[in-house]
């Protein structure tokens, strides 16, 4: 009996990559959200309750964290405005880098670590030691999509829907800011 031949085909192998535009989808959905978040925090409401929101936060907490909110509520009182402003340029500001795909990376880094801060902070580490607590916070959700978005960029390379993409053709030192590696000779094409 004899074996059947094997035969190869010319055809190449399927790229498994997934397309480029979900995860562009994705990055500009979660700018949308924060640039509703950001919107609420131009609110007067906010400036207005700025300062209880944080010293609330810091009720409730063990007293090994007191001396950690002690920091923050004495070094931002006296500025209280100051502070509730900054807070709505940064969010402006995340949301509009996500929106519009700038400096990614160093978007992504920036933003993860704001979000460990305001979960540190004004969420009060999500409020796990109060009694009747029920959820962790959304800030430290929102670190963690941070690093996902940080990972896609690592292995699903640049994005294709981004200023960044602009920028890398023309500035040659942009992807430091952009990505986690330097981006092949075929992306600018």
């Amino acid at each position: 009996m004899t074996e059947p031949a094997i035969t190869t085909s010319p055809v190449a192998p399927m790229d498994r990559r997934a397309p480029p535009w979900p995860k562009d989808a994705l990055r500009i959905l979660f700018g949308v959200i924060w640039m509703i978040d950001a919107i609420l925090k131009w609110l007067p409401g906010f400036r207005a309750d700025y300062m209880s929101m944080l010293m609330g936060a810091a009720k409730g907490q063990p007293g090994w964290l007191h001396p950690w909110f002690s920091f923050w509520i004495n070094l931002q009182h006296p500025n209280a405005m100051f502070f509730a402003y900054l807070v709505a340029i940064v969010e402006t500001l995340i949301a509009a880098a996500l929106i519009t795909g700038f400096a990614r990376k160093l978007t992504y880094i920036s933003a993860a670590t704001f979000s460990v801060l305001i979960w540190a902070t004004a969420e009060g580490f999500g409020g796990p030691y109060t009694s009747g607590a029920t959820d962790i916070g959304t800030a430290i959700i929102y670190a963690i999509v941070f690093l996902f978005l940080l990972s896609l960029n690592f292995y699903e390379g640049p994005a294709c829907y981004s200023v960044d993409r602009l920028l890398e053709r023309r500035i040659s030192w942009w992807w430091h800011l952009a990505e986690i590696h330097r981006p092949s000779p075929l992306y600018g094409r």
